[in-house]
């Protein structure tokens, strides 16, 4: 599954799964980066998926590539057993004009009006693909090929936390305010990273699935304030 294995500085390996961002592929990073965790390698101390890519990192004085190597390769996951554990996480957010920064940008460039954008967008099932740029921000896919656009052409200064992006094929949550050139539609008063929580600071996690649904201002500021 794994196209090949290569070398990434002194102490980290670069597994790459090819060119293709799909769920198919995704999956394969996902269950490989599941099973190194469980297997609790001595020596491997940091691993990083993306959408199509595992980086292994580890400690010089515990092991070296060559050893990682062969036990990276010696993980036998089957093709027949690709079927990811998903957990489905529901994130009710605000679309109001205040919080919904680019439906106008996103209106005039799609051709479409807010509601025809929103009926687009919302209670469709999104696969996550990966998280970070900033801690815990989930890239989440695949959204409706109408309502795919590319980044602002000048980013943002600050995104505030908690706006709900999309562009291109992808849709995030802002977990910190953060400069960004995603078209925000939305906000969600939900906290998708909780730094107290050290066992699972991050709501949503590859392999799972998300589910954006509509909420007023009312609701919104009721929800902030729990």
């Amino acid at each position: 599954m794994i196209k090949n294995i290569s070398n990434l500085g002194d102490a980290a390996l670069y597994c790459d799964f090819g060119n293709e961002v799909n769920k198919t592929t995704n999956i394969k990073v996902i269950k490989y980066f599941k099973k190194i965790k469980e297997l609790k390698i001595k020596g491997i101390n940091n691993l990083t998926p993306s959408y199509n890519k595992l980086i292994i990192s580890f400690d010089l004085n515990l092991i070296n590539f060559s050893e990682v190597k062969k036990k990276i390769e010696d993980i036998n996951i089957s093709e027949n057993n690709l079927k990811q554990d998903q957990k489905i996480i529901e994130i009710p957010t605000c679309c109001d004009d205040e919080f919904a920064l680019d439906i106008e940008r996103l209106s005039s460039k799609l051709k479409l009006t807010k509601k025809e954008i929103l009926e687009k967008y919302l209670n469709k099932e999104y696969f996550c693909y990966m998280t970070g740029f900033i801690a815990g921000m989930p890239f989440l896919g695949d959204i409706d090929k109408h309502i795919r656009l590319e980044r602002l052409e000048t980013p943002r200064i600050k995104v505030p936390k908690g706006a709900v992006g999309i562009t291109e094929q992808f849709t995030n949550i802002y977990t910190f305010e953060s400069p960004g050139g995603w078209n925000i539609l939305g906000k969600t008063p939900i906290k998708i990273f909780n730094e107290s929580n050290e066992k699972q600071p991050t709501l949503i996690n590859p392999g799972d699935k998300v589910l954006f649904y509509e909420i007023n201002k009312k609701e919104f500021i009721k929800l902030n304030e729990k």
